[in-house]
């Protein structure tokens, strides 16, 4: 299970005005996907949620900071969405092609992941474990991106590839990494 390193990059021409990068990695094993985000710099210009005392399933996590994870099966039109937040609250989604069927992924009924928050960063790891619904020897092709809340309400968004005119997770040439 070697991970492959990434870099998430705002949208072209929508930066945030204060310092921020976001990394992380990402590795398969099987059916198992362990995903990792880091984010550093100005911790004070970025809306955190507080952790919250009972994380949920919870939906519309994308409106405030959340961190993102976009999968298909290779070479098949349907894929899955999970969202994260720094809170704890969770979903996954999935979709029979781009942006049709929308349904909670009923196969996935928690998700276990970690949030450590530090003054100069804050890092979320997840093992998402996809038995069930692909193969242990069938590609993968994936999308990592985040949405990021700054203190003045604005929203910006950052992926490793933002092939449209606007920001659009969803799009499959966005999902760059084959596992």
């Amino acid at each position: 299970m070697n991970p492959r390193n990434v870099t998430l990059k705002p949208f072209p021409g929508e930066a945030p005005r204060f310092p921020l990068t976001i990394t992380g990695a990402i590795a398969r094993h099987g059916t198992l996907l362990t995903v990792r985000y880091e984010l550093r710099g100005d911790r004070q210009s970025v809306v955190l949620p507080p952790p919250a005392d009972r994380p949920a399933r919870r939906d519309e996590l994308w409106r405030e900071t959340c961190l993102e994870l976009f999968l298909a099966p290779e070479n098949v039109p349907h894929y899955w969405e999970v969202n994260l937040s720094p809170a704890g609250h969770w979903n996954v989604y999935g979709f029979r092609a781009y942006r049709q069927g929308l349904h909670e992924e009923p196969a996935l009924t928690a998700l276990p992941f970690t949030v450590t928050r530090e003054p100069a960063a804050l890092s979320l790891a997840l093992e998402l474990d996809m038995t069930g619904l692909i193969f242990p020897d069938q590609a993968l092709e994936l999308a990592i991106a985040a949405v990021i809340q700054a203190v003045d309400g604005s929203l910006t968004y950052w992926a490793l590839a933002h092939p449209g005119s606007r920001p659009d997770f969803h799009r499959r040439d966005a999902f760059v990494i084959t596992l």
